[in-house]
């Protein structure tokens, strides 16, 4: 194929792309004779794109009804926030001044997200958000960590669709968003990470709260 996947890792990457995009949310299940009809692909390839996610974090088995998109624990977002630390505080500290092309694609993850925003499109919001987050391990220059970051943002949408207001959690980064992008496009490259630094320590907080919150009800 032209693209180098194989059938099943296509079916695998478009599934998820809707779990980025918020269409696949946790606990959905994922029928196999549905996705058979949907990609018109046989059972064995859609068995293998739905283990490929299951490694991938993204889907477990749950008895009597099959694969379903999985939630994740409070355990398990710590890790992703240790891993974007890692990345994007890197990412951030090796830069090297910001192409016109890298600065317009975070503005446009950025503009995106505002016009989601302003017509209360929260979950879009977050999608978008995320995008800005790509653009910005992108700067490590380096396919691998983009792929795997494309994982952990998957985690991350199946983690922002579990809080149970994702209004409320989404509303507070969209300006902070912007401030990191103007000081990389200035080169300012200390205060893009102390800000980076500081957002990741406020999302994760906001994030553990909302869990614990709603283990209690």
């Amino acid at each position: 194929m032209s693209n180098g996947l194989s059938l099943a890792d296509q079916i695998r990457v478009e599934l998820r792309a809707d779990i980025i995009g918020g269409r696949l949310l946790p606990g959905m299940p994922l029928v196999e004779s549905e996705l058979v009809n949907t990609y018109n692909a046989s059972r064995n390839t859609i068995r293998e794109a739905l283990h490929g996610l299951g490694q991938e974090g993204l889907t477990h088995y749950v008895r009597y009804k099959g694969v379903v998109v999985r939630r994740l624990s409070s355990d398990e977002v710590k890790d992703l926030f240790r891993v974007r630390r890692t990345l994007e505080l890197q990412a951030i500290a090796s830069a090297r001044p910001l192409s016109e092309c890298q600065a317009d694609r975070m503005l446009d993850a950025i503009e995106a997200a505002q016009l989601a925003r302003d017509r209360e499109d929260w979950r879009a919001v977050g999608t978008h958000g995320l995008r800005f987050h790509q653009q910005v391990v992108r700067l490590l220059d380096s396919p691998l960590f983009d792929e795997f970051f494309t994982n952990v943002v998957a985690q991350l949408r199946l983690v922002f669709c579990a809080a149970p207001d994702e209004a409320l959690f989404q509303a507070p980064w969209l300006v902070r968003d912007r401030q990191i992008h103007q000081w990389l496009v200035e080169g300012d490259k200390a205060r893009a990470g102390e800000a980076m630094e500081v957002y990741l320590d406020d999302s994760e907080r906001l994030l553990l709260n909302m869990f614990s919150q709603s283990l209690r009800h």
